[in-house]
């Protein structure tokens, strides 16, 4: 068997592990924080965890499929080691920068939602506010 052969194998057996690991990994860990994100709404955060996986998959299978092809045959053990570093390397740069891309814009609309409850008082004022036209900051009263 070619060794080109077995450095696809290897690539494509390798690829495929990491990127199920790593998406089962942040469903399961994601699920909390998305959660978080949208206010508590457990069926909403379950959905947008499963569009978020599935979209995972297939950008990344994508990537590891359009990735396979190499120009230079594999002739000996250290060429092949060689493929198969830099191929996997590119591979886990690129789901390390997707995560932290999706990390960063979930953050982001985390933060939104944050200071839009913030700014809400909690209970609006009651009774502590001065009839209008008294205060310090009020005309004095006439004299009469």
């Amino acid at each position: 068997m070619d060794l080109t052969v077995v450095a696809y194998t290897v690539y494509l057996l390798i690829s495929v592990a990491l990127t199920v690991w790593v998406a089962r990994t942040l469903s399961r860990n994601g699920r909390i924080f998305l959660s978080d994100v949208l206010h508590g709404n457990e069926k909403l955060a379950d959905a947008v965890n499963h569009l978020l996986v599935v979209g995972f998959y297939l950008v990344n299978f994508g990537f590891v499929a359009l990735y396979l092809g190499q120009d230079a045959a594999v002739l000996d053990a250290r060429a092949l080691f060689e493929a198969l570093s830099v191929k996997l390397g590119v591979v886990l740069l690129v789901l390390g920068v997707m995560h932290l891309g999706n990390v960063y814009v979930l953050n982001r609309i985390r933060r939104r939602g944050v200071m839009e409850r913030e700014q809400t008082p909690p209970v609006a004022p009651q009774g502590w506010t001065t009839a209008p036209g008294s205060g310090p900051w009020a005309p004095p009263a006439p004299q009469a």
